[in-house]
């Protein structure tokens, strides 16, 4: 099938045809056969690099109406928005933010592009838009299996059905295991391809040789390991430069920060690059020690990728190894979510991490992720996925993550925490008004295709209860005998309704959980004597909540930071007798800390060094700080409660980070 052929306007056939495609890849023409340019619902379970994007773009350009470009995180939101803008006579729009927003002005958009958590804010927030969707597409549609994203995706998913009756949906994945569930789920044809326009051989490092799934064989010249240095670290050292040596890219995958700072320092000590430029924009963007380690390995030719940098290096770090100013980029599997940065040769050195408990086995899907980087299109003759291993793990390696499949997609929907969020959300949007109501609307979702028998209406019924003691749901007071109908599989027939507070907490888009928590901050604040509220007060209410996420505490620091809470006991609205868990409060407490220093004016090279902590953390808790603090002076309003601190605190923080921005170039 050839561009000349599709059923979209001249000056973007043109456009493909300047970008080098006449002719579809066989997945896509296996799409545009299944309907995916007549508004029929299609899942496309294809391999990475084998044109999903295109079959996107197909569906939302030959829609009789806007679409919506659903992504799992903000930096792949920013790719496909800056690719979709290219399109000729298309107006494109992101939305990843302010989550007490609806985005009115995205509804003038002929593609919308967002993140789900966004997208069930807009609806939450009744965003108009939202009914006019012609097409809504969803990419990494596997990230149903999730437990956070997962069950965002799927009421998203189902509302959007209903709200937008007869919306196309297009679902997208490189990583699938059960593609015909979710094809039957959406009643949507699939479209199921092993074929790439460049051949992926995976193979599992042992004993100086790479035997690969094809039946070929790679000797791998080690060399002698010193006392002082690790074996895989020296093997995949081996392996990178093999293939760097040959004119190829590399993607080298470990479990932690750290490791690829130190794996990223080991390979820039052998390798010549030329990225000065590069390493430049990094220093520019930002003087913590993590930039100047970074921008010293560029300056050689290899970039590391980890959540503890700052979103700016890390969009330096994509953007060169995209256009070969870098050779090999060090990173923990967060970059092969998505982001398009193919190699000639991934090499996994890791394949346990710490759970926290103990070393655990990476799921085969992440590793599945990783090795579909391997190989460029019109760069590369074939890709390569190398797995290190030894003779001790090297059987169980290749069974694990070469000869089988990821693991099937299951829904996650009924995790208690998650079931607490939704109902208060589609009771608040108007989309239930009784446990019956709420039933009719779980029953298009994944979970309930693929658990029909399942009956949900006892658990449904308790978390009505602790939503009710919550102070955010009201349930009409006529319900007797509510557990007993309940457990008998009969949902009883009482009327919910959201109350204020329960609005203002599914408009704010926090958790109920962190909703409650903030209430009951709220209400100890009113109590205190004035000279006791601080800046302090409300960070630590914030932080306190499970919306933010928690910090490191180190051995080290734990007596000062117990010293600085009993100092400041007086300012914080929970002591540690009244804490749950001591190490959260105590990390809470550490991070309301480092929240208040920055607000005074802090940089972000001075709190790192000083809290162990990478610079993209300060960015995310300060991101997240403001958001939440918003939402506490959004429930004291109306609550009705004369406390001011939370938006006083928020203004000192900044509305966005802006100002950091100009910190790190301090």
């Amino acid at each position: 099938m050839y561009v000349r052929d599709l059923p979209v306007s001249a000056p973007v056939r043109e456009h493909y045809r300047a970008s080098g495609i006449d002719e579809l890849y066989p997945p896509q023409a296996a799409a545009v056969e299944a309907g995916v340019t007549a508004g029929e619902n299609v899942v496309a379970a294809i391999p990475t690099a084998s044109g999903k994007t295109l079959i996107a773009e197909l569906a939302m350009l030959t829609a009789d109406g806007p679409a919506l470009y659903i992504v799992p995180l903000r930096a792949l939101a920013r790719e496909k928005y800056e690719s979709f803008a290219e399109l000729p006579g298309v107006s494109v729009g992101i939305s990843t933010g302010d989550f007490d927003s609806p985005a009115e002005e995205l509804g003038g958009e002929d593609i919308v592009v967002a993140t789900a958590e966004k997208v069930d804010s807009a609806i939450r927030n009744g965003a108009s838009w939202v009914a006019d969707l012609a097409c809504v597409v969803v990419d990494e549609v596997h990230l149903l299996g999730r437990p956070r994203r997962g069950p965002t995706l799927e009421v998203t998913l189902a509302t959007l059905q209903r709200r937008a009756p007869g919306v196309q949906i297009v679902a997208l994945s490189a990583t699938i295991d059960n593609p015909g569930d979710v094809a039957a789920w959406l009643d949507a044809e699939l479209v199921e391809s092993t074929w790439r326009p460049v051949d992926l051989r995976t193979g599992v490092y042992t004993d100086e040789r790479v035997e690969f799934d094809d039946e070929s064989v790679l000797a791998v010249d080690v060399g002698p390991v010193g006392p002082d240095e690790e074996r895989d670290t020296e093997v995949t050292a081996a392996l990178v430069d093999d293939v760097v040596d040959g004119g190829g890219q590399c993607l080298a995958f470990v479990r932690s920060r750290r490791e690829a700072e130190s794996l990223a320092t080991r390979l820039a000590r052998t390798a010549e690059g030329e990225a000065a430029d590069v390493a430049e924009s990094v220093r520019e963007a930002g003087g913590t020690e993590t930039g100047r380690q970074l921008a010293a390995a560029i300056e050689s030719g290899v970039g590391f990728h980890h959540a503890g940098l700052v979103s700016e290096h890390r969009a330096l770090v994509e953007s060169a190894f995209r256009d070969r100013s870098l050779q090999v980029i060090c990173a923990t599997p967060t970059l092969a979510a998505g982001v398009n940065v193919p190699a000639r040769r991934v090499v996994v050195r890791d394949l346990k991490r710490y759970t926290g408990e103990e070393m655990s086995w990476l799921s085969t899907l992440e590793v599945h992720q990783m090795c579909g980087r391997a190989g460029r299109p019109h760069l590369d003759p074939y890709g390569e996925a190398i797995l290190v291993g030894d003779e001790h793990t090297a059987g169980e390696i290749e069974a694990r993550y070469v000869e089988a499949g990821p693991e099937a997609v299951e829904s996650q929907l009924t995790a208690r925490d998650a079931l607490r969020t939704h109902v208060l959300s589609v009771v608040a949007s108007g989309f239930a008004d009784s446990i019956s109501g709420v039933l009719d609307l779980l029953d298009a979702t994944f979970f309930a295709h693929q658990s029909p028998d399942v009956d949900l209406s006892g658990l449904l019924g308790s978390v009505v209860d602790e939503l009710a003691e919550m102070e955010l749901l009201d349930v009409d007071p006529s319900r007797e005998g509510h557990s007993e109908s309940a457990a008998d599989g009969d949902p009883s027939p009482e009327t919910l309704a959201a109350t204020a507070l329960g609005e203002t907490v599914s408009t704010q888009y926090v958790r109920p959980e962190t909703g409650a928590r903030l209430l009951a901050g709220i209400r100890t604040i009113e109590s205190m004597p004035d000279g006791d509220v601080t800046p302090l007060t409300a960070l630590g209410v914030v932080c306190e909540t499970p919306d933010m996420r928690g910090t490191y505490l180190g051995n080290r620091e734990r007596a000062e930071i117990y010293r600085y809470a009993t100092r400041h006991a007086a300012e914080f609205t929970t002591g540690p007798d009244e804490a749950a868990d001591f190490e959260e409060w105590l990390c809470a407490i550490k991070l309301a800390r480092i929240l208040r220093e920055w607000s005074e004016g802090a940089t972000i090279e001075t709190l790192v060094e000083r809290y162990r902590i990478g610079p993209g953390d300060v960015e995310s808790h300060v991101e997240r700080a403001a958001w939440l603090l918003g939402a506490g002076d959004a429930l004291a309003e109306t609550l009705g409660a004369d406390v001011s601190i939370f938006e006083s605190v928020r203004a000192d923080l900044g509305e966005s980070l802006g100002g950091a921005a100009d910190r790190r170039r301090t």
